[in-house]
């Protein structure tokens, strides 16, 4: 039985033992496996029965084989992920390895801002310790800068966020930081309606996501900063999409993330005096 909550009950995720202690492995998902699989026989199906327009349909039919083959190459490559009490066991194109705790300075959860209004997959970052060398940075802390690397997008494996996330709560300790629960915590993701002539979504989303980030940094100059732009962004107009969020209903949660904002600000105030 698995030792971390959200996973006891799950019969499918594999608690298995890791360097004299229990680990939590993390599953591929297959569902890749079988989209690749699907492009290409319908590639070679398009290839096979004849039809009207034959220089059209075999570029198609070309195009859905070499996509099907690269995406099934990527999804039959080696794969490992294991959380345990010593560190992250990692097998994967480019890092093939323990990290110890030691090693870490932190494992971030994080969720890439939404794109066109829909939610993209979270993913996980590593911040390595002072003088530990891994690999070359591919990403960035989402709230420091500090440079990071890209150890695991979520829909990759088949266990959901919550549950990537006890495990590492479990096991990483202080050194996780779970963003989207950190800032839902500061600034609950307002559910806004989508309709013609609204605001842009992915303008939107940016500010939303500059305040919230704001709010969990606790730092005062990073939130005055977030509060005004916010409040310029809002000054000036905010541009129009042909679909986009409902105007009135994300002025009135601009405007309650502004006086949150400001709200902080001015406990920073009186706590400093």
């Amino acid at each position: 039985m698995s030792p971390v909550p959200g996973l006891a009950e799950d019969a499918g995720t594999d608690a298995t033992v890791m360097n004299g202690g229990p680990s939590v492995e993390l599953r591929r998902n297959r569902g890749a496996r079988a989209l690749a699989l699907v492009c290409v026989l319908g590639g070679v199906l398009l290839l096979v029965y004849p039809s009207d327009g034959a220089l059209l349909r075999t570029i198609i039919a070309g195009g859905a084989v070499a996509l099907g083959v690269v995406a099934l190459v990527s999804a039959l490559r080696p794969f490992r992920f294991g959380i345990g009490a010593e560190g992250l066991t990692i097998r994967r194109p480019g890092l093939r390895r323990m990290i110890r705790w030691a090693e870490v300075d932190a494992v971030v959860l994080d969720e890439p801002p939404r794109r066109d209004g829909y939610p993209k997959s979270p993913r996980l970052l590593l911040v390595p310790a002072p003088g530990v060398p891994i690999e070359p940075a591919t990403a960035r802390h989402p709230l420091d800068g500090r440079p990071a690397i890209e150890l695991l997008v979520l829909d990759q494996v088949r266990e959901q966020p919550e549950q990537v996330s006890a495990a590492l709560t479990h096991y990483a300790g202080d050194r996780f930081v779970d963003l989207p629960a950190l800032r839902r915590a500061a600034f609950a993701d307002p559910d806004l309606p989508v309709g013609l002539r609204g605001y842009q979504m992915d303008r939107v989303d940016r500010l939303i996501r500059r305040g919230q980030d704001a709010l969990v940094s606790g730092d005062a100059p990073t939130r005055q900063a977030a509060r005004g732009e916010i409040e310029r962004a809002s000054a000036a107009g905010l541009p129009i999409a042909q679909r986009g969020y409902h105007t009135l209903q994300t002025d009135t949660v601009l405007d309650a993330l502004v006086a949150a904002l400001a709200e902080n600000q001015s406990t920073d105030r009186e706590t400093a005096t």
